[in-house]
């Protein structure tokens, strides 16, 4: 591809997802939106993946194919090699065994294009499984709050985002959906994001959105797959995950002045709530609750309190909940 500048730098990361690779790689080419490139990277993959990637290495799109011969352990370490890599304006992290809808560049450019002082956007995704076949399950999980918002779109100072919507949980709960300003990654001066297993894409959009604003598109315009396969998964069934997930709310409290005594007592026992419910022997979840009290200095009494306001915020206005707290 020639030397030009470009408006989107479209990264391609990929792991041992040759099965889904020709699909997504597919779903990009035909973006109404044309203004882009397109990044290839494998991270030392064991199936056909590097064969497929090669085929369309010639692309004119394709301004980088980086192939790794050594696995970094870490998706986000990908991450990081592709935006080093990007020209673009914008960036777009296509996960490999996503897909999207053929406007999904189209709508996420003209957004940011429209609200200069956002760092980036957030659109929604239908659920599909390993073959495709869309899925009843929504991860978007909007209300009227969401939905009745002016052109189905919703602006966020980016502290206040992060307050009541990524204290919480990792709302931008899949990369693919989401297309950021370079600019705003650049004055990011943490990157321990990308040395994370599990949770760094959480880590990622806090720290994104303290770069500016944030919008949130009430279309569903990615293809988000689900698999048994996926890194979050396999941070459930050992609780390394929630290990990450206890550091990042950590960061979040020290970094955050006005987060509220309720919200961080909440927020506290909805940990001990997923501690409970994981499905890992005895002496893990000890061990995560230890891991839990030292970090937050958490209490027991933390769990009765989210218990109690969820079952009865809708009867006492000024109870907090996760779902009450949403933006």
């Amino acid at each position: 591809m020639e030397n030009h500048p470009v408006e989107v730098s479209i990264i391609i990361p990929n792991y041992n997802y040759a099965r889904f690779l020709q699909q997504r790689i597919e779903s990009v080419l035909v973006q109404t939106y044309t203004d882009y490139e397109i990044i290839l990277l494998d991270d030392a993959s064991t199936d056909d993946s590097v064969s497929i990637l090669n085929h369309y290495k010639t692309n004119s799109r394709v301004a980088h194919l980086g192939i790794n011969s050594v696995n970094t352990g870490s998706p986000f370490a990908q991450w990081q090699k592709g935006i080093s890599l990007s020209r673009g304006k914008y960036i777009w992290i296509a996960e490999s065994d996503d897909a999207a809808e053929s406007s999904f560049l189209e709508k996420a450019v003209s957004v940011l294009n429209q609200y200069p002082r956002a760092s980036f956007c957030f659109l929604g995704s239908h659920c599909i499984d390993e073959k495709g076949n869309q899925l009843s399950t929504d991860f978007d999980r909007w209300t009227s709050k969401q939905l009745r918002r002016p052109h189905n779109i919703g602006i966020f100072d980016g502290e206040d985002y992060i307050k009541h919507n990524l204290y919480w949980r990792n709302y931008i709960y899949n990369a693919s959906g989401v297309v950021f300003r370079k600019q705003c990654f650049e004055q990011i001066k943490d990157l321990s994001c990308f040395s994370m297993r599990y949770s760094g894409d959480w880590l990622f959009w806090i720290e994104m959105a303290k770069q500016g604003m944030v919008v949130e598109v009430y279309e569903k315009l990615n293809n988000f797959r689900l698999h048994n396969v996926s890194t979050t998964k396999k941070g459930q069934k050992t609780g390394d995950g929630v290990r990450e997930d206890i550091c990042i709310v950590n960061r979040i409290e020290h970094s955050l002045v006005n987060i509220g005594r309720q919200r961080k007592t909440v927020r506290h026992g909805s940990f001990y709530k997923e501690i409970k419910r994981l499905k890992v022997p005895t002496e893990i979840k000890e061990e995560l609750t230890l891991h839990l009290v030292s970090s937050l200095k958490a209490n027991s009494s933390d769990y009765y309190v989210e218990r109690f306001n969820k079952s009865f915020s809708w009867l006492i206005p000024w109870l907090i909940t996760r779902d009450k707290d949403r933006l």
